[in-house]
């Protein structure tokens, strides 16, 4: 398995190789070995979620507090979706910016963000799924979000499809006004957080 890190630190692409034959194919998006060696620790599981989404469905971006956050690792098991993960950790040198990777069940590559990013998608395709580990169990009251419409954001979602929100999304504050709510997680918590991680292995 491949992976590369992104541009937003703590967060990284994983392409792990196929193996098609004539009754289908084979592929592993999650490797234990090639997970430690970019995050430095272990994936600790402790829910796996998968959702299925029409085309132009835009879910996110959603975060959590950290810590202990809850970290992601995302993958297409059918159709494709564009991934975006956004630095929302406030004090970050990458403060507001944000990657995006499209996943897909050709490819199978997978995006892992560490605990206090943001994450969001759009579907691309009609019955799109996504599955996604998670470090952490849902906690409603620590679960936040900012509008994947904030302009000063400008996240990349294609203008040719008809965007599909909840009202949750749709309604979630800007990531300015997030911060001067006090709602978004402190980079210095998160990266003590991603160090305490690496020690305990």
């Amino acid at each position: 398995m491949q992976f590369r890190r992104l541009r937003v630190p703590d967060a990284f692409e994983f392409t792990p190789r196929a193996f098609p034959d004539d009754r289908g194919l084979f592929t592993a998006p999650f490797q234990e070995d090639a997970f430690r060696e970019a995050a430095g620790h272990p994936l600790r599981l402790g829910q796996s979620n998968h959702s299925v989404s029409r085309r132009g469905t835009i879910r996110g971006i959603h975060f959590a507090d950290t810590p202990p956050g809850q970290a992601k690792y995302v993958y297409c098991a059918n159709g494709s979706l564009l991934d975006v993960i956004v630095d929302v950790r406030a004090g970050s040198p990458t403060f507001g910016q944000w990657d995006a990777v499209t996943l897909d069940a050709g490819r199978y590559n997978a995006v892992y963000l560490a605990e206090g990013l943001g994450h969001g998608f759009i579907a691309l395709e009609d019955d799109t799924a996504m599955a996604y580990l998670c470090s952490e169990p849902y906690n409603p009251g620590g679960e936040h979000g900012i509008t994947p419409l904030d302009p000063a954001l400008d996240l990349p979602w294609p203008s040719d499809i008809a965007h599909v929100l909840s009202e949750k999304d749709r309604n979630a504050p800007t990531l300015a006004e997030a911060q001067e709510q006090g709602l978004l997680p402190a980079y210095d918590d998160c990266v003590a957080y991603y160090d305490k991680l690496r020690s305990a292995h």
